[in-house]
């Protein structure tokens, strides 16, 4: 896809992570980014990727953990009171130095809040979330068209430095149309799966382990 296509951009996004490489989805509808894991649910299985709907945003972000430790690349989507439940399994996931994506189309207010485009999730992107502890790398790209070209760059960083790092858009670059061109495809079969993937013993001598808990004082 190289011409420019009208296209909303909670869905350009999702095809924008499907152009970087991206062929696991594990996600929970909430507004106003829902037409992100729809998109996924449809266009996934045309590549040759998997699309799960969890029952709940606890459960799709570890099953992003999972999808993690094997090396493949993975995202979820949410908005701020699911990026909040998320919490603890995005720090299982950083304790664990795996690379994932997670997107966050933000609305306003504390707890459920509202609809309503909002950057109210911008201090607890950008300095950690969760039980602390740990560093994520934040893109928050300012229009439909700099996020697609930054989810490249999201899965790119998330892999060379084995992180999460987190797309922050607010509710209206979800919502908004605007013309987009897919500059950058990558080519999943050039994707070779890290050394340290748990993918068992494939002609290795040992099988990895990753875990998240660290009792060393030094490490932690």
């Amino acid at each position: 896809m190289s011409d420019k296509v009208l296209m909303k951009g909670a869905e350009a996004l999702a095809e924008g992570a499907i152009q970087a490489g991206c062929r696991y989805y594990f996600g929970y509808p909430i507004t106003p980014q829902n037409e992100t894991p729809e998109y996924m649910s449809r266009r996934l299985p045309e590549v040759g990727g998997k699309f799960v709907q969890a029952e709940s945003e606890v459960a799709s972000i570890n099953m992003v953990y999972g999808a993690a430790c094997a090396g493949v690349r993975v995202m979820t989507s949410s908005s701020s009171p699911g990026i909040s439940l998320m919490q603890e399994g995005i720090s299982y996931i950083s304790g664990s130095n795996v690379p994932c994506v997670v997107m966050n189309a933000m609305r306003g207010g504390p707890g459920l809040g509202n609809i309503a485009p909002a950057q109210a999730d911008y201090f607890q992107a950008v300095k950690g979330g969760g039980n602390g502890d740990y560093k994520r790398i934040v893109l928050a790209p300012s229009s439909i068209q700099e996020g697609v070209d930054l989810f490249v760059d999201a899965f790119e960083l998330a892999d060379k430095y084995r992180m999460v790092v987190m797309v922050i858009v607010d509710g209206l670059i979800g919502q908004m149309m605007e013309p987009v061109e897919f500059k950058t495809r990558i080519d999943v079969s050039t994707l070779k799966t890290p050394e340290w993937a748990t993918v068992g013993r494939h002609g290795r001598d040992h099988a990895n382990i990753i875990t998240s808990l660290t009792l060393d004082a030094a490490g932690l």
